[in-house]
């Protein structure tokens, strides 16, 4: 029977559980936030909570009482040094549950769990760590630009340039300028015929 036995076991042995429970704490005490399941939370709190408030008389005794629960010298430092100041006048209620619905493997449900009197500092740094990751591209060579690599300059034809290369275009693909090309190439082939001739006539006359 479970007469009295609200805890929940988490499908765990009870060393396990205490391990588990007491490496969460750790986390959430170093880190400030963790995310797990909604059940591991709620047992989580449970556990937490009782060291944060032991945590405000800062003595040998709850230094050791403490450190029993999480075996983490850096946790427990973390606890009495910056997390008892935070805590000194909240009269409990120290972390918060935040759902962030279901786990796509197992659907199980997700969460955030954190301390209250950290949540603001915690956004702003986020905020301001969003404000800094954010550069401005132009829509050409704007990688390049970010990177720092040189970009290559592109010269730009004035529309008087572009017209006259487009009329010239124009003339060399028409059929009339093709037959004045043929032409001057036969008009200059048949010079250098008449050319060559005198100079083979020369030739063989010095040969007689």
């Amino acid at each position: 029977m479970r007469h009295r036995k609200k805890f929940n076991h988490l499908s765990r042995t009870s060393a396990h559980r205490k391990a588990m429970l007491s490496n969460m704490a750790s986390s959430l005490i170093i880190h400030k936030r963790i995310k797990t399941t909604v059940a591991k939370a709620k047992a989580l709190r449970m556990y937490v909570e009782p060291l944060i408030n032991k945590s405000k008389t800062d003595n040998t005794h709850s230094r050791r009482v403490v450190f029993s629960h999480l075996q983490n010298k850096e946790a427990v430092s973390e606890l009495f040094r910056d997390v008892s100041e935070k805590v000194a006048n909240r009269p409990g209620g120290y972390t918060r549950i935040l759902k962030l619905g279901n786990r796509l493997g197992d659907a199980s449900e997700i969460c955030y769990i954190e301390l209250v009197d950290y949540n603001e500092n915690m956004l702003s740094a986020k905020s301001d760590g969003d404000e800094k990751k954010r550069t401005r591209r132009g829509r050409r060579g704007g990688s390049k630009k970010s990177t720092g690599q040189p970009v290559a300059e592109t010269k730009v034809d004035t529309p008087a340039e572009t017209a006259s290369a487009g009329v010239a275009a124009e003339d060399s693909s028409s059929p009339k300028a093709s037959e004045e090309n043929s032409e001057e190439v036969k008009n200059e082939s048949a010079e250098t015929t008449k050319e060559q001739a005198p100079d083979s006539e020369q030739e063989e006359k010095k040969e007689e």
